[in-house]
C-alpha cells in the first residue's frame, strides 16, 4: 500500500507539468497572431527538453535498483574483466554494484575502476579463509570460489538496505563472466525468484531451466540432476525482500560441490513452482559464463629474469 502511495506521489507532479505544457503550447504557438502570449520555437524546444529530463528522472525513481553482488581477486585478467564488466552495466539504469575484493584490504586498482565507471557502487573486502583457499594446482571445482565474499555483500545488504521501503532485485554476478544488458532488465520485476540458462557452464552448450508458458517445467544439466536447483549463480535474480526476511540465511561453503546454489535457495524457502521464466520463456541466453583463462606469461618471465621485464608501473 505504501510503495502504491508512493509511486501516485511521484507521477503525480509529471501529470500536472505534463498538462501545463499542453495548455501553454496550444494557447501560444508561434506565429497564431490570437495569442496575448509568445513562446519562440527555441523556448518551446528548452522546455520540451526540460520536461523529457524530468519524465526520465521520475521513472528511474520507479526502477527497483538492482544489486549486483561481484565477489572479485587478484590476477592478470582482472582489470580487464572488470573494465568489460563496467562497459556493460554503464548501460544499465538503477543498479547498486557490490565489488568485495578477496583481499587484506581495499585496492586502487579496484577502486579506480569503480569511480570511473561512474556507477553507483560500494567496495568491500574480505580475505578468505584458510580451508577455502584452492592450491594452484587444484581444479576449479575443487572449493567453492568466492563464498565468503558473497556472503560479505549478503551482510552489507541486510545491515544497510534493511528498513527501506525501496524494492529491489539481488544478482550473484561474476566478473568473468559475459552479460547482455538485456538480462537486467529481464530480473529487474522478480517478484520472488527469476531464471534463466546460462551458457558454456557445466560442460554444456547451456545449463538451466526448461520452460513453458512462464513456468519452469525441468531442468538442463548433465550431472546430479536430482539437485533441486541445478543451475549456475549466474542463473537466477532474488527479490531483495527475500534476502532481508531471512536475515540469517548465507552461503556454505561446507555443502558438497554442485549443491551451493540448491541448499542456499531451498533455505531461503524457495520452491520450484515460485519460479518466474525469463529470458523469452528461457529460450534466450542473456550470460555466458566465459571464465576468461589465465595468460601465459613465459616470455614476460623471461625476461624478467634476465633483469628487462615490462615497466612495472604500468598496471594491465
Amino acid at each position: 500500500m505504501i510503495w502504491w502511495f508512493q509511486r501516485k506521489v511521484l507521477l503525480f507532479p509529471a501529470v500536472i507539468v505534463c498538462c501545463l505544457f499542453i495548455v501553454l503550447y496550444s494557447l501560444c504557438r508561434p506565429g497564431d497572431s490570437n495569442s496575448s502570449i509568445k513562446f519562440t520555437v527555441q523556448e518551446i524546444e528548452s522546455l520540451k527538453k526540460q520536461l523529457n529530463a524530468f519524465e526520465h528522472k521520475l521513472k528511474k525513481k520507479e526502477l527497483k535498483t538492482i544489486y549486483l553482488v561481484t565477489p572479485t581477486y587478484h590476477r592478470l585478467t582482472q582489470q580487464a574483466d572488470l573494465v568489460r564488466m563496467s562497459n556493460t552495466l554503464k548501460l544499465v539504469e538503477s543498479i547498486h554494484w557490490i565489488v568485495i575484493e578477496d583481499s587484506n584490504k581495499k585496492t586502487d586498482l579496484v577502486k579506480n575502476i569503480l569511480e570511473d565507471s561512474s556507477i553507483k557502487h560500494t567496495q568491500l573486502y574480505v580475505s578468505t579463509s584458510n580451508d577455502l583457499v584452492r592450491l594452484n594446482s587444484d581444479p576449479r571445482w575443487k572449493k567453492h570460489r568466492g563464498v565468503d565474499q558473497r556472503n560479505l555483500g549478503l551482510k552489507w545488504l541486510r545491515e544497510n538496505i534493511t528498513g527501506q521501503i525501496n524494492d529491489g532485485v539481488v544478482y550473484f554476478a561474476d566478473d568473468d563472466n559475459t552479460y547482455h544488458e538485456n538480462l537486467f532488465k529481464e530480473m529487474r520485476n522478480t517478484k520472488k525468484i527469476s531464471m534463466w540458462p546460462v551458457a558454456l557452464v557445466g560442460g554444456l552448450n547451456w545449463e538451466g531451466p526448461v520452460c513453458k508458458n512462464g513456468r519452469v517445467v525441468s531442468f538442463y544439466t548433465a550431472w546430479e540432476p536430482n539437485r533441486m536447483f541445478p543451475v549456475d549463480m549466474a542463473a537466477f535474480a532474488i527479490n531483495l525482500h527475500v534476502i532481508l526476511e531471512n536475515n540469517d540465511v548465507y552461503i556454505n561453503p561446507e555443502v558438497k560441490r554442485g549443491y551451493l546454489e540448491t541448499d542456499f535457495l531451498e533455505r531461503l524457502g524457495i520452491t520450484k513452482d515460485e519460479i518466474e521464466a525469463k529470458a523469452e520463456d528461457c529460450q534466450k541466453i542473456l550470460v555466458w559464463h566465459t571464465q576468461t583463462s589465465e595468460p601465459n606469461m613465459k616470455n614476460e618471465i623471461k625476461l624478467q629474469s634476465l633483469g628487462r621485464g615490462s615497466n612495472p608501473k604500468i598496471v594491465i
